[in-house]
């Protein structure tokens, strides 16, 4: 099988030669320019040949074009620290505009996919990851101030984030326009102790789901639930074709989640430790995860992107261990 059609038959249950593997990461200072960014992937695609790429921009890119700045510091993820949050007061949330997603940094973010798209081959499908609308209010006015402003003024915090979610849906219309074969839809905030499943319930699901109708027509999509104490079977009927959480930190494993959601699944590796363990070890967490599901219906992948000073030797037993060597 070629990386499309094993994507293809993992994504429907079947069996394949081996089940996928793709494992993904930042690439600080190159994510912000789109050939540089584009040029990151196509050479980490080369050097470990994954079955496809998960384009993964700069954390909390999608806030930019609304005012968000952020820096690096080195850290073990290459997320950036932010400077200015745009959102401070719930009356903020009101003055939030419709943007241009073919403009700013939104619009680099396409160029970057473009580019990809034209470069990767026609049998590597290529993912770009689009956040849940929560998940972009929370990067636009913090962590602990996006829940006090939804629970204390929900009708301003409505307003924004409606605009947010059609922004979203546009750009992840113009994702697949630009080349993807689907997006990897990333949330944040269906955790217990940030949101109950009741608001989630409320402030997330009808939003995600105005999204996700930009990519009905889409190869693939994959839910990615994160965080610890995830509500991951809150997705179980959501339109994608898997679910990717951090099983190997959080319930329910990939064996258990066989009886609960009824699809797909993905991950198997756990992200926070891939950099710090021996290869050898990686390779028997894979065939561990394997043996959960019988690899079938399966994607090998870390819980989330792995450590940007992950050795490439532990990068090469992952994806060995899933193709059986």
């Amino acid at each position: 099988m070629n990386h499309r059609e094993r994507l293809r038959a993992a994504l429907r249950g079947e069996a394949a030669d081996h089940p996928p593997v793709a494992l993904w990461r930042h690439f600080p200072e190159a994510d912000q320019g789109a050939e540089s960014f584009a040029a990151a992937h196509l050479e980490f695609q080369e050097r470990f040949g994954f079955d496809f790429i998960k384009v993964t921009p700069a954390s909390a890119y999608h806030a930019d074009d609304w005012g968000y700045r952020a820096s690096y510091a080195p850290n073990p993820e290459g997320v950036r620290t932010p400077i200015e949050i745009p959102v401070k007061e719930p009356g903020d949330w009101r003055r939030l505009k419709m943007l241009d997603v073919k403009a700013g940094v939104l619009g680099r973010e396409l160029r970057a996919l473009s580019l990809i798209r034209k470069q990767a081959g026609k049998d590597l499908p290529v993912i770009e990851t689009v956040f849940s609308p929560l998940s972009i209010a929370r990067s636009l006015a913090g962590s602990s101030r996006v829940v006090e402003h939804l629970r204390n003024d929900p009708r301003s915090f409505q307003s924004g984030l409606e605009v947010i979610a059609e922004v979203t849906r546009r750009f992840a219309a113009e994702c697949l326009r630009a080349g993807a074969d689907g997006i990897y839809f990333a949330t944040q905030m269906a955790c217990a102790g940030i949101l109950s499943r009741e608001e989630y319930a409320r402030f997330g699901r009808p939003h995600d789901l105005h999204v996700l109708e930009a990519a009905a027509g889409a190869e693939v999509v994959i839910v990615h639930v994160h965080g610890e104490g995830t509500y991951v079977d809150f997705f179980k009927d959501y339109p994608s074709g898997a679910i990717h959480w951090h099983d190997r930190r959080t319930p329910p494993s990939l064996r258990d989640a066989r009886g609960i959601l009824s699809r797909c699944v993905a991950g198997g590796i756990d992200a926070a430790r891939f950099a710090s363990r021996k290869p050898e070890e990686i390779g028997a967490e894979v065939r561990e995860a394997l043996a959960q599901t019988g690899g079938r219906g399966h994607i090998v992948a870390a819980g989330c992107v792995i450590p940007v000073d992950s050795p490439p030797e532990n990068i090469h037993a992952a994806v060995a261990a899933a193709r059986g060597a």
